[in-house]
């Protein structure tokens, strides 16, 4: 038995960080590049710097909760043993939605950039094409090897060293604003702080994935130590990264206005730093990258929905379904295909920001949590634990609640009506509130 142990805790600090940014998609601080750039007047990377702000106390949260809770379930897990069920089974049911929406922001971006790449072909085609090509292949049970993410990882850095390579190029040869020292990328004469604020709330998007480090707590090798320095490196990596990208994209091409596409604007400037050989491979990259995290995305949560329903968190005859001979669970894939095509009514602002509506909610308990099972549960309030068990975490609670506020409007309106859709599911659940609500088992999803 302890050989088997031994066994399976095989990773160290940085297989466990690699996974961490496999997971956040590096490449995803171009898919949201035009929108922050014209709703904060050019000042993404400020609204990176914000984010990164946010993330980091969270991630010093997720980390601290680890420690304390060294199972599956993130988020879900802390509210729940650390506040009470019923909260905690609402927060499972806000990052369920994250889970049941995600492959759609991968189908909704491949389209905007395929579309500004090929006018020809409408956005739509490309969305209801790759929607029906990834559920045809996790129906029949294919899935991505660990190694290919990781090639592809290392692929999406490679482009986005290629494109700051070739942005530095341009500079110093006289284009965009022919420096490579400026303040306008963090503080632009015409623009506000509510404006960066706005673009903060929706480049949470690139963030998400650090806090799926935690999923591997239980093959690492020491993880109370491990994972919390893993998901506090990928959060600054990952944070690092993009502010670096955004800062050079920003100065190369100042004019955000001029964008014919703001959705695909990336694309626009890698055409205008590398010309259309380098636009083409960065379309390549982008597209492959975004199919492949739909493919995952698609099987995972369909595991995860198959789960609840043998659970009996769902209705087990539906959910609970494994196809005879493909052995997958076919209603789920085609459920989750169903939400998907929400890519073809949405925007991209509207579609980023539903998906960050969970993210956030989660964020928020998770620096709750901490306060709550070790300043109030475990009362380590002494003077060295007040700024660990209250004071950071509150810190990052603000932050991730304010970021919440600027959601957009449409997102907001979404998000309550699942949360209520929620409330209502768990009071039937549980008899008005009088059982234990049912346990959802993120495990699934590892």
């Amino acid at each position: 038995m302890n050989s088997e142990v031994r066994l399976h805790r095989s990773l160290t600090l940085w297989p466990v960080v690699l996974f961490g940014l496999a997971y956040m998609v590096p490449m995803t601080v171009f898919s949201t590049y035009g929108v922050v750039a014209q709703t904060t007047h050019g000042q993404v990377a400020a609204s990176y710097v914000v984010a990164l702000v946010g993330m980091f106390f969270t991630a010093l949260s997720y980390g601290k909760m680890v420690r304390a809770y060294p199972f599956s379930g993130s988020a879900y897990t802390y509210t729940q043993k650390s506040m009470s069920p019923q909260l905690g089974f609402l927060v499972g049911w806000a990052v369920l939605m994250d889970y049941l929406f995600l492959p759609m922001i991968n189908y909704l971006l491949a389209g905007i950039f395929l579309s500004a790449a090929l006018p020809g072909v409408p956005a739509w085609i490309w969305i209801i094409l790759f929607n029906l090509l990834a559920t045809v292949i996790n129906i029949l049970g294919l899935r991505l090897a660990k190694n290919v993410n990781l090639l592809l990882i290392l692929f999406q850095v490679l482009i986005m060293i290629i494109f700051v390579g070739l942005s530095i190029r341009g500079l110093l040869s006289g284009q965009g604003a022919g420096t490579l020292l400026s303040t306008l990328p963090f503080n632009n004469p015409d623009g506000t702080f509510s404006m960066i604020l706005a673009g903060a709330s929706i480049l949470c998007l690139s963030f998400l994935g650090f806090d799926a480090v935690s999923t591997f707590t239980e093959e690492t090798i020491e993880p109370s130590t491990t994972i919390p320095k893993g998901i506090l490196l990928v959060t600054m990596i990952g944070g690092i990264m993009f502010i670096i990208v955004s800062y050079f994209t920003q100065l190369v091409y100042p004019d955000y206005n001029s964008f014919t596409n703001p959705d695909a604007a990336a694309f626009d400037i890698a055409r205008f730093i590398g010309g259309n050989l380098f636009a083409s491979i960065f379309i390549a990259g982008y597209v492959v990258g975004c199919f492949a995290s739909a493919l995952s995305a698609q099987a995972s949560v369909a595991r995860l929905l198959y789960a609840m329903g043998r659970d009996g968190v769902l209705p087990k005859k539906v959910f609970g379904y494994i196809h005879p001979t493909y052995r997958t669970p076919m209603f789920n894939l085609l459920l989750v295909t169903l939400f998907s095509l929400t890519a073809l009514v949405l925007d991209l602002v509207t579609a980023v920001s539903f998906i960050n509506f969970g993210a956030l909610v989660a964020f928020t308990f998770v620096n709750l949590s901490v306060i709550a099972h070790y300043f109030v549960r475990e009362k380590k309030r002494t003077l060295k634990d007040i700024p660990s068990y209250l004071i950071l975490p509150l810190i990052g609670a603000i932050v991730t609640f304010w970021l919440w506020t600027s959601l957009d409007k449409h997102a907001i309106l979404l998000g309550a009506v699942w949360a209520i859709c929620g409330i209502l599911y768990l009071a039937v659940l549980t008899k008005m509130f009088r059982l234990r609500p049912p346990e959802f088992d993120f495990s699934e999803m590892d």
